[in-house]
């Protein structure tokens, strides 16, 4: 007990700086910029946008004037010379580690810049407030007498040649973690660093039994596939049963209301807790800093210097981008993000909601590219995540994960949705499809006002088409196109049928539904 009171105090002393963080918004967020403009006059990428080494403090006005909003494909050009061994491209000195990124199911990898800096004073710093803020909240749970159970991607690094590294960034977070924190993470480094996932999950199924597990770390849906195992090879009805001592869940990469019933179910304890956290290769952006809410507040002294654009404008070329204090609560934007892992206005592609100002807090609500809106539905990520996590739990489901695209007539108008569910289970209980495509109907019905407005009288959209497909099926794409692992999501909307045929293709002998 000694142990878990002298890590909880320590990390606890965070709390002082985190609350003057959360009450000085502003001051930490201009802090932060004349920082990040500090490093960027020392870099080429500063010098190619009219920034020296003898520049003056750099206005925020010319800081935006000179350098225009990018995409990945239109910094990619400065992070491959870095990549290549190149100095000062960037961010100050060389870049040791690039984080190859699956976002959701692009084809495309994205290789972005991760410094000495960047772990430190973002990821690493975002790591420890988070434990700060929930010890805060329950200084008596008893997380350091245990072990702390993390599952991220792939944590094989290659080589590239020039001195640098590529990989999951789980694999230069465990490369590069604390010795104390090393100490409390299960499963240990030797299995953690095997590249093939199935064998993975084997082996570390094998070695978290027998663990005291009391923290879980991961993505709702991976962490399914493993608790699920350590079931199947204990026997156990519930995870308390393996796990007696379980405090707290740290969550994030997708929506967990679709998960949250079905963790609900298999942990009973009254000691459970979950804590949501946005963060990314690209940075730790926010934190679930109250156990009661289901907002997450913006971390402002992190390294990372926000801008946000009007959801409806996000598209246009060059938008006019809006301070923090600028913003309206119940409002959706865009996130453009500086940060000092050398991204330099960089459209991060999240759309979220600001739901607090005071402090200010947010909520992931999808992706700029990622919504459905075929006949002006407008439908977003968040939604279509509640009307399922509605419908599972009113009909007694737990869904593993899904995908929703457009359905078109034979002359190719769009007519409504096709919704591809994987269940955990395929004999959970006696339903109809039917009840289920009815269900989700109403849910979003209830939550979009435009959806409700295309379906009436079947005029414009009809009913959900709802696809059952067996279980693995989603599993089954990611390890054809090389991105199982702990790390990779499902494309959860698209305007198009591309992702959602490719489900089905990989269906043997295509499936029968089940109603």
């Amino acid at each position: 007990m000694p142990i878990n009171r002298l890590f909880s105090s320590i990390i606890r002393l965070r709390m002082a700086k985190i609350n003057w963080m959360l009450q000085n918004p502003v001051e930490s967020q201009k802090s932060v910029y004349f920082d990040l403009v500090n490093g960027l006059k020392q870099t080429k990428f500063g010098e190619d946008h009219g920034f020296s080494k003898v520049s003056k403090t750099i206005a925020l006005r010319d800081f935006k004037s000179q350098i225009p909003i990018r995409t990945y494909d239109e910094i990619k050009p400065w992070i491959l010379r870095a990549q290549e061994g190149a100095h000062n491209v960037l961010w100050e000195g060389g870049v040791s580690w690039f984080a190859k990124t699956s976002g959701t199911t692009s084809d495309r990898s994205k290789l972005l810049p991760v410094t000495q800096d960047s772990l430190k004073s973002c990821h690493y710093k975002g790591g420890r407030d988070l434990l700060a803020m929930f010890c805060d909240q329950r200084p008596n749970a008893p997380l350091y007498l245990g072990k702390h159970l993390i599952i991220g991607g792939s944590s094989t690094l290659h080589a590239n040649g020039s001195g640098s590294y590529t990989g999951d960034l789980s694999a230069i977070i465990v490369r590069n973690l604390p010795t104390w924190v090393e100490m409390r993470r299960t499963p240990g480094r030797e299995i953690t660093l095997l590249e093939d996932w199935e064998e993975k999950v084997d082996l570390m199924v094998d070695q978290i039994i027998r663990e005291d597990v009391r923290i879980l770390a991961g993505i709702p849906s991976w962490m399914l596939v493993v608790t699920k195992r350590v079931l199947e090879k204990t026997g156990a009805s519930g995870l308390d049963e393996v796990w007696p001592n379980l405090w707290l869940y740290m969550h994030g990469g997708v929506g967990f209301s679709p998960y949250k019933s079905e963790f609900q179910r298999l942990i009973k304890s009254p000691n459970m807790n979950y804590m949501e956290t946005y963060n990314a290769s690209e940075g730790f952006f926010s934190i679930q800093d109250s156990l009661e809410r289901d907002d997450m507040a913006l971390l402002l002294n992190h390294g990372i210097y926000y801008e946000f654009i009007p959801r409806d404008e996000a598209g246009g070329s060059n938008p006019m981008t809006l301070a923090l204090q600028e913003l309206e609560v119940g409002e959706e934007y865009a996130v453009v993000i500086s940060t000092n892992a050398g991204l330099w206005r960089y459209m991060l592609g999240d759309v979220v909601r600001l739901t607090s100002r005071n402090p200010y807090r947010i909520q992931v609500t999808g992706r700029v590219s990622s919504f459905l809106n075929v006949v002006g539905e407008e439908l977003m990520v968040d939604q279509v995540e509640k009307a399922i996590s509605s419908a599972m739990l009113k009909l007694a489901l737990s869904v593993k994960d899904f995908t929703v695209a457009p359905r078109f007539a034979d002359d190719g108008h769009p007519i409504g949705h096709t919704w591809a569910i994987e269940l955990l289970s395929q004999n959970e209980t006696a339903f109809s499809q039917f009840d289920l495509g009815v269900t989700l109907d109403n849910e979003l019905k209830l939550l979009s006002s435009d959806y409700d407005a295309k379906r009436t009288g079947d005029l414009v959209l009809q009913m959900p088409d709802i696809q059952l497909v067996p279980c693995g099926t989603f599993e089954r794409w990611l390890k054809e196109n090389n991105k199982l692992g702990g790390q990779h999501k499902i494309l959860r909307l698209s305007n198009t049928r591309t992702f959602l045929d490719e489900i089905l293709r990989v269906i043997p002998n295509r499936y029968t539904m089940l109603g």
